[in-house]
């Protein structure tokens, strides 16, 4: 029977005349007699519980006789009870958080936790942007393949490599090719020889089961080293002379 609460509908367990009973025989009674007689609803609280909240504990939600508390500007101020550092929170407009709840006593700090709040989500939103997801592509090959299938997919190969993924090369043996895993691993030796220096192996040729795999990274570029700077002329020392000025000689008293 589900009967309304303050929190909702729940569930409960029903006792008629001080007599429990099941939902099923209460309610074949006629509604006359259900509503002449007085009937007892017991609610069962709920053993599963809510959700596990992931965020620090604030202000009233502390329930710790004494904390050791920390300024806002990162100050030690001790250990202190809890109303005293409610206290001084109010006073100072900011709200008591609970940082270390593992500590005996927990650390609380005197914060804005809204803006605490939103400075961490704009942290891990640039967080997320520069994080740099690596693909890894597959190319698969078989140990006897033509020459333009090969420079086919070589050139996949290569265009995967310098959009920044990895590919793993896999060469493919069926029937008795596979008493043969020489040709596979000679055709990763002259894919990565024929690539060159633009990926390294990551992942040495390994046999597994009736495949050959070997992975392939794209290679670091080194930066550009910049031209030295030529070293400047010494400054020559010059006498400029002004037509029409008068000389030395001009000046000299005979």
């Amino acid at each position: 029977m589900w009967v309304s609460h303050t929190s909702g509908y729940v569930p409960t367990r029903i006792a008629y005349l001080g007599r429990r009973v099941r939902s099923g025989s209460f309610a074949k009674r006629s509604a006359q007699q259900c509503a002449v007689q007085w009937v007892r609803v017991y609610l069962k609280p709920s053993t599963t519980g809510g959700p596990i909240s992931i965020e620090p504990r604030i202000n009233e939600r502390i329930r710790v006789p004494e904390v050791r508390l920390v300024g806002a500007a990162g100050e030690q101020i001790g250990i202190v009870r809890i109303e005293d550092a409610l206290k001084l929170a109010m006073e100072a407009d900011l709200d008591l958080v609970e940082v270390s709840p593992e500590s005996k006593p927990p650390v609380c700090k005197l914060m804005d936790f809204g803006k605490f709040k939103y400075e961490a989500a704009v942290k891990a939103r640039e967080a997320r942007k520069n994080q740099v997801n690596t693909v890894i592509k597959e190319m698969k090959l078989r140990p006897k393949i033509d020459q333009h299938d090969y420079d086919t997919k070589k050139g996949h190969v290569e265009r995967f490599l310098a959009q920044g993924d990895k590919v793993k090369i896999t060469i493919m043996f069926r029937g008795r090719e596979q008493s043969r895993p020489e040709l596979g691993y000679r055709l990763l030796q002259r894919l990565a020889q024929d690539i060159g220096e633009t990926a390294v192996i990551e992942s040495a040729p390994l046999q597994d089961g009736r495949n050959m795999t070997m992975v392939l990274a794209p290679a670091r570029r080194k930066p550009a080293a910049k031209p030295a700077k030529a070293p400047a002329a010494p400054a020559v020392d010059a006498e400029v002379e002004v037509e029409g000025a008068p000389s030395e000689s001009d000046n000299s008293v005979e």
